[in-house]
C-alpha cells in the first residue's frame, strides 16, 4: 500500500484533528491505489448487496468504478457505537525520545495518532465516538456520541496524552482492573478498541485474560492493539554492549550483555503474546500487533474490515 504522506511535515501543521485528517485520507488514498480498492469509508454510506434483495437500492455508479455490487445504507444501518481504550501507564512511554513525534513515535503517541485517526473515521461514518483513559486507575471516560463538539473535545483529551511527562511519575499498569471497570461503564453494546502494550505484572495475567473475557460477555465486540516496538520489545536487537534498562514503572534498574540473556528473554515473551494471542481467539477478540515503527496502515485496515463485518 503506497501512502504518500510525508508525515514529518503535516507535524508541523499542529492540530492533531488536522493530521488525523491528513493520516486518513492518505491511508484511503492508498487503499483506491491497493488490491482493496473500493473498500474504504464506502462502508459508511453503503453494503455489500446480498443474493435475492432487491435491486432498486443498487448504486451503480459505484458499481462502475469498484466492479462490486453494493446498496445504499439508510441512516439508521450506519450507526455504531465506538469505544477506545488507551493504556497510559508509565511502559507506554518507551521509548524513550526527547521529541516523540508522528515520524518517531513512542507507544503513547502512536496510540494517540491511531485513536484520532479512528475518530476522524467513525465521525466520516456517523459513528458514535467515547473514549476511556488508564493506567493503575481510570484517568478518564467519556460517553459515545456522534457531534462534532464531542469529536473536538476528544481530540482535546487526546491533546493533554502528547504533553511530555517526568518519567519521575511512575504509573503502574492495572489493565486488569481498568478493564474490568470500564466493562461496567460501558452500558451499550459497543466496538470496544483496546490500544496497549498488555504489560501486565505475571501474577495477574489470569485477572487480565478475565477482563478481556468480561468485555465479550458484555455483548461488545472488541478489537485488541497491541502496541509494542517489536524490533526492541519483542525481537530485543540491541547491541552487544553493555547496557542499563531501567523499569518505567518501577524504577528497578539491569546492566545486562543483551547477548547473555536475549534467548531466554525472546523465549518468555514470545510464549506471553502467544498465549495472548489464544485468549482472544477463544473469546473471538480481534488480536492486531501494532508495531509504532510500521506507520499506520496496519491498523486502521483491521479497523475497517471488523466494522465492515458488523454491518
Amino acid at each position: 500500500m503506497d501512502n504518500q504522506i510525508d508525515q514529518s511535515r503535516i507535524q508541523a501543521f499542529g492540530s492533531l484533528e488536522f493530521i488525523a485528517r491528513q493520516v486518513v485520507e492518505g491511508f484511503i488514498t492508498g487503499l483506491h491505489k491497493s488490491p482493496f480498492h473500493g473498500f474504504s469509508v464506502e462502508f459508511a454510506e453503503h453494503r455489500q448487496y446480498n443474493a435475492g434483495e432487491s435491486v432498486k437500492n443498487i448504486d451503480w455508479k459505484l458499481y462502475g468504478r469498484t466492479d462490486r455490487l453494493y446498496v445504499k445504507r439508510y441512516e439508521e444501518e450506519t450507526n455504531l457505537r465506538c469505544q477506545i481504550l488507551i493504556d497510559n501507564s508509565s511502559s507506554m512511554y518507551y521509548p524513550v525520545i526527547d521529541k516523540p513525534g508522528i515520524d518517531k513515535p513512542n507507544k503513547i503517541v502512536f496510540s494517540v495518532y491511531v485513536a484520532a485517526a479512528l475518530i476522524y473515521l467513525f465521525r466520516k461514518q456517523r459513528d458514535a465516538a467515547g473514549i476511556s483513559v488508564f493506567s493503575d486507575a481510570i484517568e478518564l471516560h467519556t460517553q459515545a456520541k456522534s457531534s462534532s463538539i464531542h469529536h473536538k473535545y476528544l481530540y482535546s483529551e487526546l491533546e493533554h496524552l502528547l504533553q511530555p511527562i517526568s518519567l519521575d511519575e511512575k504509573k503502574k499498569t492495572s489493565a486488569a482492573e481498568a478493564l474490568h471497570q470500564l466493562a461496567e461503564r460501558i452500558h451499550k453494546r459497543s466496538l470496544v478498541i483496546i490500544l496497549s502494550d498488555m504489560m501486565e505484572n505475571i501474577s495477574n495475567i489470569e485477572e487480565l485474560f478475565s477482563s478481556l473475557q468480561h468485555l465479550r460477555h458484555n455483548k461488545h465486540e472488541v478489537v485488541l492493539f497491541h502496541v509494542v516496538d517489536k524490533k526492541k520489545e519483542l525481537d530485543f536487537e540491541f547491541e552487544n554492549r553493555p547496557f542499563r534498562f531501567i523499569d518505567l514503572e518501577s524504577g528497578e534498574e539491569l546492566k545486562v550483555f543483551p547477548s547473555k540473556v536475549r534467548e531466554q528473554y525472546t523465549a518468555a515473551i514470545q510464549k506471553y503474546k502467544s498465549d495472548l494471542k489464544l485468549r482472544c481467539g477463544q473469546y473471538h477478540i480481534d488480536f492486531v500487533e501494532a508495531d509504532i515503527n510500521s506507520g499506520f496502515e496496519h491498523v486502521l485496515l483491521p479497523y475497517l474490515v471488523k466494522r465492515g463485518k458488523l454491518f
